[in-house]
């Protein structure tokens, strides 16, 4: 298996290329990794090309989408990290039909890079006021926390609050003057690449995306969601290899009698079963995007399968560590990136919050059916 292969979420599908049969339209060409960025710096370049062929979920690609999304975090998280926020901002502009020459600034750029920062934080928030310079145009006031990579992107879509109740999404130039770090220190030792700190709004113009509320409301929120999941299984992939390669270096020295054979065996198993589970689930979210299945089942597809790759990737981490001890944590830098970067990036995960969210969902769920509890239950 080459280092850097393909990460493939149809089983039924890997191995298979443009020229072999069983290809299906919309796969990734088995030679995509030696196409990919290698730096954050050239995804940052790459990315608005991808940006501009289509790459959506919901449009028939999004398995496609997520492998592509998973190739790259396999190889290294934080050019996924980097890659996926711009993916989901071109798709969130698309499915608002914003025109991008009404955009602010460098913004209106087909070459800018993007983000999305959509996160609250204790103490702070940023205000949008309405401005007269358009009937879409805001001015932004106010401190946004979790800003990754603000310091080097060109724009961002940016949740601010209209009112005490209401929030809207914003189109912003990031290298407007009004914009600043609010200086956070970023002390992560995973994903250092991606600074992720805050950002201060001082009169910052901006373009409204999408009415008050629709960012949230409409499906694409939780196909976004997905998409960083696809992002945490490739990372988990990277991390598995390197159990794989040590399975596989023993295999070819011994007859593999021994105990410490046995218990890498043994390990190599279970994380071959969790990654089939991780895999599984998100093929079958990625046709339910793409059937329409998943607009209105949105939150809990996307509660149910964050939760199931979350686990697994912490399931993994875990095994690999077992089984390989300390050796390739402390010498072998590509792997001790790998585990530190997928540590950081999966706590995204909201964990046990996100497990409240689905069962609550659950029984509402239940309830708008007017059924009682045992007969709703959903397994």
């Amino acid at each position: 298996m080459p280092r850097h292969a393909v990460v493939r979420l149809a089983p039924s599908r890997a191995g298979t290329s443009a020229d072999q049969p069983g290809h299906h339209p919309g796969d990734l060409p088995t030679d995509l990794p030696d196409r990919l960025p290698d730096t954050v710096d050239d995804a940052l370049v790459l990315v608005p090309a991808w940006a501009s062929e289509g790459w959506r979920p919901g449009e028939g690609r999004t398995l496609a989408l997520w492998e592509l999304l998973a190739t790259l975090a396999a190889r290294d998280l934080a050019v996924a990290r980097a890659v996926e926020p711009h993916l989901d901002a071109a798709a969130i502009l698309d499915q608002a039909g914003t025109p991008r020459d009404t955009l602010p600034g460098g913004a209106a750029r087909a070459d800018a890079s993007w983000g999305v920062f959509a996160a609250e934080g204790p103490g702070v928030r940023v205000v949008a006021t309405p401005t007269p310079d358009g009937e879409h145009a805001v001015r932004l006031d106010g401190t946004k926390p979790w800003c990754s990579l603000g310091h080097r992107l060109d724009a961002a879509l940016v949740t601010a609050w209209l009112d005490g109740d209401r929030r809207g999404l914003f189109a912003v130039d990031l290298h407007h003057p009004g914009v600043s770090p609010d200086g956070t220190q970023w002390a992560a030792r995973g994903l250092t690449e991606i600074r992720s700190t805050g950002l201060r709004f001082e009169g910052v113009p901006a373009t409204a995306v999408g009415e008050a509320g629709w960012y949230l409301r409409r499906p694409g929120f939780w196909w976004g969601g997905l998409g960083v999941a696809a992002c945490w299984y490739g990372g988990t992939v990277g991390v598995a290899r390197a159990l794989w390669r040590r399975a596989a270096e023993t295999a070819a020295r011994g007859d593999g009698t021994s105990l410490d054979d046995a218990l890498l065996a043994a390990a190599l198993g279970a994380v071959d079963r969790r990654l089939h589970a991780a895999r599984a689930v998100l093929a079958e979210a990625a046709a339910a995007v793409d059937a329409g299945a998943a607009d209105t089942a949105g939150p809990i597809l996307a509660l149910r399968v964050r939760g199931t790759v979350a686990q697994v990737c912490e399931d993994v981490i875990s095994a690999v560590g077992h089984a390989l001890g300390p050796a390739p944590l402390a010498t072998d830098a590509e792997h001790a990136k790998r585990v530190a970067d997928l540590q950081l990036y999966v706590r995204q995960h909201h964990a046990e919050r996100d497990d409240a969210a689905l069962g609550r969902k659950l029984v509402a769920e239940a309830a708008t059916e007017a059924q009682t509890a045992p007969e709703a239950a959903p397994w």
